[in-house]
């Protein structure tokens, strides 16, 4: 008799995690790591993310390092087939990477929204599109997409008082964009077996935030303090397995209740 926690068991599973070094990524590669699968971390920064998995195969867990620019769709082709080659097969997929470079309304320039988009837009569509592919063919798996709140709602500026922080303007666009285009898979992707969903994270903690802006956040959220890493674990772990296997084209927010209200 199958026990319900063993439904979140990824014994056997290949998953890809893109970003699988930051904020992110990290806790997430861990948590499927643990779970069971065999998981790839993938970056622009291929010595991080070999030494990240190096890190974590230290600990008996099953974990690749390799190279990914999402702004190069030949990257993502070759990745994929680097993968296949090696195990046959692509379970899990996490669209995390993020590129961050743009301003706001105030000082953004054309030239910088263009280069964002490559990843955050164009390269989320590839990644999607050319990793499915291998999902199709076999008939299962499990697309999850992170988006933002700025993907739910609008940001609040006044969180930024008193520091030199503030909201780029492309970023509310592309994870608005995310959300959409989970939906968009869940509805293309669903007769084949293959199922999409996303997560919406509110802010992470960082040793090197200013204090005024932690404080700023975590006066704003239901809960009282930004999101830390084992934060997205549990939700990143129940979307990636089985223990999800009746929900398709969701949005999830892990936000301390930022966006309840």
């Amino acid at each position: 008799m199958k026990h319900a926690l063993d439904s979140f068991r990824l014994d056997s599973k290949i998953a890809l995690v893109s970003g699988g070094t930051g904020i992110v990524g990290s806790p997430v590669a861990s948590a499927l790591a643990e779970a069971g699968a065999t998981v790839i971390v993938a970056s622009r920064d291929v010595d991080r993310c070999r030494a990240f998995a190096e890190s974590l195969c230290d600990q008996s867990l099953k974990v690749e390092g390799e190279r990914l620019d999402l702004s190069a769709e030949s990257e993502i082709r070759d990745l994929r087939d680097r993968i296949l080659k090696r195990h046959g097969r692509l379970d899990i997929l996490f669209n995390n990477a993020v590129a961050r470079t743009g301003g706001d309304l105030r000082n953004a320039t054309a030239q910088q929204w263009e280069d964002t988009m490559r990843v955050n837009s164009t390269g989320v569509f590839l990644a999607s599109q050319i990793f499915s592919e291998p999902m199709q063919a076999q008939r299962s798996g499990s697309i999850v997409n992170i988006s933002s709140i700025y993907g739910v709602v609008g940001p609040d500026f006044s969180i930024y008082e008193g520091t030199t922080m503030s909201n780029p303007v492309d970023y509310s666009f592309a994870k608005s964009g995310i959300i959409g285009l989970t939906r968009y898979l869940a509805s293309f992707l669903g007769p084949f077996g293959v199922r999409a969903n996303c997560i919406s994270p509110g802010g992470f903690w960082t040793a090197d935030m200013p204090e005024v802006f932690e404080r700023n956040y975590a006066r704003r959220t239901l809960l009282g303090r930004m999101a830390v890493p084992k934060d997205i674990q549990g939700p990143a772990l129940f979307l990636a397995s089985d223990a999800s296997a009746y929900v398709t084209g969701q949005n999830i927010s892990v936000d301390g209740g930022w966006t309840a209200i």
